[in-house]
């Protein structure tokens, strides 16, 4: 659910899945996961079907997120109701792709594949932060290396966390059990010998599961160099777009695009933002505060001289690239900033 251009990640993927024809989806939700189902809904609003199972159990009399593992939510899914009786894909949410599906799907059943993961090429210093996937010439799985140094990776393709599968790889998922795709799925189909395999495609796969990703995702994406991502709002001078109702003092700000300004935010005089930014609606940028190659989310109000440089920042939080987070009120920090709406 975090924003990109203000939309949800996952709003991106759903939009994707719909170009290729996928119109029935199920979600696996827990932790937060109202907020997931009210932004969403039934999906008609995408021209999608949309369902959800809710992983969670009673204890000491309250409802808590209890997730059965990537594998063991759909075992359960599939025992309730026979959803992967067909070929399915299968994708994590925190994740913004145009893989091509069609030439995917085309790939699987041309193998005669009964699971297929999808690969992507990675530099070998970068292996440490992926599930590493050791296939042979043909594509067939033969093992997996969970975040291996450059090192030891006897290869550098990553899963980028892009299934498909038969209904009989799910009938292989041990039921009302804590169960993993790829630390105990896979590793299963590659001892049993059955037709696994990997399919090593280019295209864009740009992951957000740090926030050190978040950060840079943010800034290739207001740089302009993500397809089909484009900048809301207008665009009043060369690389700055703003939203409705906006209120900036033009005369005295030093704005350096890429910028976007949400609706309804007010930026004081003599205040300077260093592209590329997101500065999202009702945020207030107090007299002579500095924000630099940041992202701001709604309602965050700045001090007066204060520098935000290189974070991503709520009215509550601020997070570093690097992912150290400070907490509103915390006396130690030289940060002041606050909720715009007070």
């Amino acid at each position: 659910m975090v924003p990109i251009l203000g939309k949800p990640v996952m709003e991106y993927i759903i939009e994707h899945l719909a170009r290729y024809g996928v119109k029935d989806i199920m979600v696996n939700v827990a932790f937060n996961h109202w907020k997931i189902e009210n932004y969403f809904g039934d999906g008609h609003r995408w021209g999608v079907n949309i369902g959800y199972a809710y992983e969670g159990a009673r204890e000491h009399g309250e409802i808590v997120p209890k997730p059965l593992g990537s594998a063991g939510g759909m075992r359960r899914i599939q025992d309730f109701s026979g959803f992967f009786d067909e070929t399915t894909i299968v994708l994590c949410g925190d994740a913004i792709i145009d893989l091509d599906i069609k030439a995917a799907l085309f790939e699987h059943k041309a193998k005669q594949a009964l699971a297929s993961v999808v690969t992507l090429e990675v530099p070998r210093d970068q292996v440490k932060n992926y599930g590493i996937v050791v296939a042979d010439k043909e594509g067939r799985v033969q093992s997996f290396q969970e975040k291996p140094s450059p090192e030891e990776a006897r290869s550098t393709l990553a899963s980028t966390g892009i299934y498909i599968f038969e209904p009989q790889v799910v009938d292989l998922i041990p039921p009302g059990q804590e169960f993993d795709i790829g630390s105990q799925l896979f590793p299963m189909l590659v001892d049993k010998g059955l037709p696994f395999y990997a399919q090593s495609r280019f295209f864009n796969w740009i992951d957000i599961g740090r926030v050190a990703d978040y950060w840079a995702v943010c800034q290739r994406v207001l740089r302009g160099e993500i397809a089909q991502m484009d900048m809301p709002g207008k665009e009043v001078r060369p690389g700055v777009w703003v939203g409705l109702n906006t209120r900036v003092d033009w005369d005295s700000v030093k704005i350096t695009g890429p910028v976007y300004i949400g609706s309804g935010s007010c930026i004081e005089k003599g205040v300077t933002i260093e592209g590329p930014a997101w500065i999202g609606h009702g945020c207030r940028l107090r007299e002579g505060s500095k924000v630099v190659r940041s992202v701001l989310f709604e309602y965050t109000r700045l001090g007066e001289g204060a520098v935000f440089d290189e974070v991503v920042a709520s009215p509550v939080y601020c997070v570093d690239r690097q992912g150290r987070t400070t907490y509103q009120g915390d006396e130690t920090t030289a940060l002041r900033w606050g909720d715009a709406r007070a």
